[in-house]
């Protein structure tokens, strides 16, 4: 079966709504008496903030005047590359760059094979036509763009197929795709972007392929109270990972955000996201990562809901 990626829901399902109810009252509709309907968790954004931008393919952001990137994820696999010109047109209408993360498997699961054999099927060149097959639809679009390969793969719960490799592995299959997209896609910027984790270093695959780094920052209340006994804060939890990448030098993008919580939780990380800070001067861009975990957290936590209109916690 076919998977379109999932830029598509949002585009088919949502790009007609208004988002004029999400920006009322500061991001809190009301009823008579004050009684709350629901919350809006997006960034707050003010005339200094960084650049935001959101995956948002419940449609959240359709009408929001406030993001320049546009994210998107699709599988190198079991894919309709014809759906990269409905994002793109639904970027240039406004006004949006291209974030688009390749990841290198398909997404029903049954398909994808082991580590060790993705590995040696992208060195032996096995993949090479399902890279350049992107690459080739991307060099077509109005938009700019930049190209994620296999994102974080320091992350070592199991998710994702890359993350099994070595670093030097890694390191081999990230050179080896992005070689193969600069010669459809000169023009694109080229993200690495790991989780954050420590140890990261060791898959940095090199100036020559990397003109922007990705973090992935998360926050979620319950993981913070049985992990640290109280609420983390935004530049907390950034702090780490951009401490680690920070040495090379590059732009640096958040390019996947979310948090869930109670109230004061979620307004203190939307307040403090988007905002500049002396400590993170590289960091450029801001993401938002605007559906529901794909994957339980450990600990029993279950998968948090980042949709910025998602119900906050008690």
């Amino acid at each position: 079966m076919k998977t379109a990626f999932k830029f598509t829901a949002a585009v088919v399902c949502f790009a007609g709504l208004s988002g004029a109810i999400y920006a009322a009252n500061n991001g809190l509709e009301t009823a008579g008496g004050g009684q709350s309907m629901f919350h809006d968790k997006r960034p707050i954004i003010t005339p200094q903030s960084l650049p935001s931008g959101a995956y948002d393919p419940n449609g959240d952001f359709s009408n929001d005047p406030n993001p320049k990137i546009e994210h998107v994820f699709l599988p190198w696999e079991d894919v309709d590359l014809s759906t990269l010109g409905v994002a793109d047109t639904y970027a240039r209408e406004r006004g949006r760059s291209l974030l688009i993360t390749v990841e290198p498997w398909s997404w029903a699961r049954n398909w994808r094979v082991t580590p060790d054999d993705l590995f040696q099927g992208i060195m032996d060149g096995h993949y090479d036509t399902n890279m350049a097959s992107i690459c080739s639809a991307a060099a077509k679009l109005k938009q700019p763009v930049t190209i994620r390969w296999a994102h974080e793969m320091d992350e070592k719960n199991g998710q994702f197929t890359w993350a099994y490799w070595s670093p030097s592995q890694y390191v081999k299959a990230y050179r080896h795709a992005v070689d193969v997209c600069r010669r459809d896609l000169p023009s694109a910027k080229y993200m690495w972007s790991p989780m954050g984790k420590e140890g990261l270093e060791a898959y940095y695959p090199g100036d020559r392929y990397v003109d922007v780094v990705g973090l992935s920052v998360f926050g979620y209340q319950p993981f913070d109270q049985l992990m640290l006994g109280r609420d983390s804060t935004f530049v907390e939890a950034t702090k780490p990972g951009y401490d680690r990448v920070k040495a090379f030098g590059k732009p640096i993008v958040i390019a996947e955000l979310g948090y869930q919580g109670s109230e004061a939780y979620v307004h203190a990380w939307a307040e403090e996201a988007a905002k500049p800070h002396d400590e993170f001067k590289n960091i450029v861009g801001v993401v938002y990562f605007d559906d529901r975990e794909v994957y339980p957290w450990p600990h029993g936590l279950g998968r948090p809901d980042w949709r910025v209109a998602s119900p906050l916690l008690n």
